[in-house]
């Protein structure tokens, strides 16, 4: 074990000798510029960062600039000074957004790579009412006293093994959410090349008080990717969209509306949705 560990760590030099890598790698050697920070994580990005920064190399996606966001403001009313906690920001897109909306983010992130990135947004743009915090979200779901005026989750709840304890946790805390999510839909799934491998079982569960069907999802070779933003096990478990209401209803919940509701989207049918208990 302690030889196959050195290995990773020393490499051999022209001469043939063994040596270790040198700490001047890691080294900047140019002027500070924004470039510089975003390249830690060079070709892991996956937004693309807003102006003034539209210039650097980062992503694609427009998470700085989303269109689900400035939905999701409209429906859940004045967030000047209100309390948001945010799951999975991933990059701190919509932490970006929130922000400039006036709310007062606590935004919990577990993938350490993300975290980092998250931390090199918030310098590059001087965010001030944003709050990062390195763990899990379900994690700290279970343990936390705190309350906040709005739970805010895009792109998280098909990443979870137990997404309806995680809906159960979600309403100890807020009054108000907003949700985007795949959902899952049978005839979608096995019509898509892409995505009925993935899927491998069905199983159905109980979570206080409420019968619904797991539906597995492998991430499979995504998990060898360094810029991989799924949840932290080896599958994650997708409800169908009758059974994510059902949830919602079950513990309190009052969908107020509906938008993004994209059955034919690529990666698996997609809804946005905001509610309140």
């Amino acid at each position: 074990m302690l030889r196959s560990r050195l290995r990773r760590f020393f490499v051999r030099g022209a001469d043939g000798a063994v040596e270790a890598p040198s700490i001047l790698d890691e080294y900047v050697t140019s002027a500070p510029s924004p470039q510089n920070a975003v390249d830690v994580f060079a070709g892991e990005w996956s937004s693309r960062l807003p102006a003034p920064l539209d210039g650097v190399r980062a992503g694609s996606i427009p998470l700085f600039e989303d269109d689900r966001v400035e939905w999701a403001l409209g429906r859940l009313g004045d967030l000047t000074d209100r309390r948001v906690l945010e799951l999975g920001p991933l990059e701190g897109g919509h932490s970006y957004l929130l922000e400039r909306a006036g709310a007062m983010v606590t935004a919990v992130e577990a993938q350490t790579r993300a975290y980092l990135k998250c931390l090199i947004a918030k310098e590059l743009l001087d965010l001030h009412r944003v709050r990062f915090l390195l763990g899990d979200f379900v994690e700290f779901l279970r343990s936390t006293e705190e309350t906040y005026d709005v739970v805010f989750a895009s792109g998280v709840l098909y990443h979870m093994r137990n997404p309806v304890e995680t809906l159960e946790l979600i309403s100890t805390v807020a009054d108000q959410l907003f949700l985007w999510t795949h959902v899952y839909d049978e005839a979608v799934v096995n019509g898509s090349e892409l995505l009925a491998p993935r899927f491998s079982t069905h199983e159905r569960a109980t979570q206080a008080g409420l019968e619904h069907t797991l539906h597995r999802f492998n991430y499979e070779s995504a998990l060898r990717l360094k810029g991989f933003c799924g949840g932290s096990a080896r599958y994650s478990n997708w409800l169908t969209r009758a059974d994510l209401f059902a949830a919602l209803t079950h513990f309190g919940w009052r969908i107020e509306a509906v938008g993004f509701d994209q059955p034919d989207h690529p990666h698996g049918p997609a809804l946005a949705l905001v509610a309140r208990r």
